[in-house]
């Protein structure tokens, strides 16, 4: 039994004599030779060699499990090194360079399945060059250019399968002109930037067709005209309308601010969406009436005590708000001072 306890004493002596063996530092202060970190528990953290306190070599750094997180190989001591990230089942996560602890050059990106997701370039710790994003698939999914870490150059993003969107950016603002096109190859999407604010001409389109006509100047919108389907095909402001109803299916009343209506031929969804969210809002969703919100004045009673939404012009016809409406109505004391409202206005005198 003593001679047992003796043999353990001189391992334990022996363990600790060779982690201090391997774990030295000189006289100035500076790690020497080879090194293993470990925490509380005794698991390791990393291990690596050390000359003049300086990484060379390979460093590994560890999962509390054992398993390989992180593995850096020095081609410069202390200062630059092959850096692969790894995940917990071993899975290849992300290579590149390290200079001074800073990306440096081409990182590649990977998901659990080993498929490259992501290329990106960097320049000293800051994105410079190239950045490459992928799909599953393994198909490019955006391209952008980047330089002292503002986007700067030209711009690709995938949109769907065959569809795209891309335009220029000089300085991380866009410039000059933007176009997306649909899987079908079809523009549905044309409009002009400047210092990254949308300035001038900014178009959308629908199987070839013009259907929404806007103005920007310098981020503020100035003006936006929509196609209606009536008899002869015609575009109105959206500054000029009051409010739309829906008639059937395939129908949508446009009441103008001047008191006259016209009829497009569309549903109401398809005329909707072209008008934007910034300037009407529904009266009652059931419905699908849609109100500018400048024209709305207030709420009163009928005689039946339900809430009727009171325009200003008023159409030919009551509505009745839903709750959404009456909180709508609610709100527009705090909205009546906003530079759009005041775009509205002006453009209305």
């Amino acid at each position: 039994m003593k001679k047992s306890v003796l043999l353990l004493a001189a391992a334990m002596l022996l363990t600790s004599v060779g982690a201090v063996a391997q774990n030295k530092i000189d006289k100035q202060g500076r790690r020497q030779g080879h090194w293993v970190r470990t925490d509380k528990d005794g698991s390791k953290i990393y291990e690596g060699t050390f000359v003049d306190g300086q990484e060379t070599g390979t460093f590994t750094y560890y999962y509390h499990d054992g398993s390989v997180r992180i593995r850096n190989t020095y081609s410069e001591p202390g200062r630059v090194c092959r850096h692969e990230a790894y995940d917990e089942q071993g899975h290849l996560l992300a290579t590149g360079t390290y200079n001074q602890r800073n990306r440096d050059g081409l990182w590649k990106f990977y998901n659990e399945s080993g498929r490259l997701v992501k290329e990106a370039s960097y320049k000293m710790g800051v994105k410079h060059g190239p950045h490459i994003i992928y799909t599953s698939k393994g198909d490019t999914a955006e391209v952008a250019n980047w330089a002292d870490n503002h986007r700067h150059g030209r711009w690709w993003k995938r949109i769907g399968e065959r569809g795209y969107i891309t335009g220029t950016y000089v300085r991380g603002g866009l410039e000059g002109r933007l176009v997306e096109y649909d899987d079908n190859g079809l523009l549905i999407r044309e409009g002009y930037y400047k210092d990254g604010f949308r300035h001038g001409a900014y178009q959308y389109f629908e199987d070839r067709h013009l259907t929404v006509d806007e103005r920007w100047t310098h981020g503020t919108l100035a003006d936006r005209r929509v196609r209606l389907l009536t008899p002869d095909t015609q575009f109105v402001s959206v500054f000029d309308i009051a409010c739309l109803a829906p008639q059937g299916k395939a129908k949508v009343v446009v009441y103008l601010k001047d008191g006259t209506k016209k009829v497009s031929h569309e549903s109401a969804e398809a005329l909707y969406d072209r008008l934007g969210n910034d300037i009407f809002a529904y009266a009652n969703r059931k419905s699908r009436i849609l109100v500018a919100m400048n024209c709305v004045q207030g709420s009163s009673k009928d005689a039946e005590g339900r809430d009727i939404l009171i325009l200003e012009p008023q159409p030919d016809f009551v509505i009745f708000p839903d709750e959404d409406g009456l909180k709508m109505v609610r709100s527009r004391q705090y909205e009546e001072d906003s530079p759009l409202e005041q775009l509205i206005r002006d453009k209305e005198k």
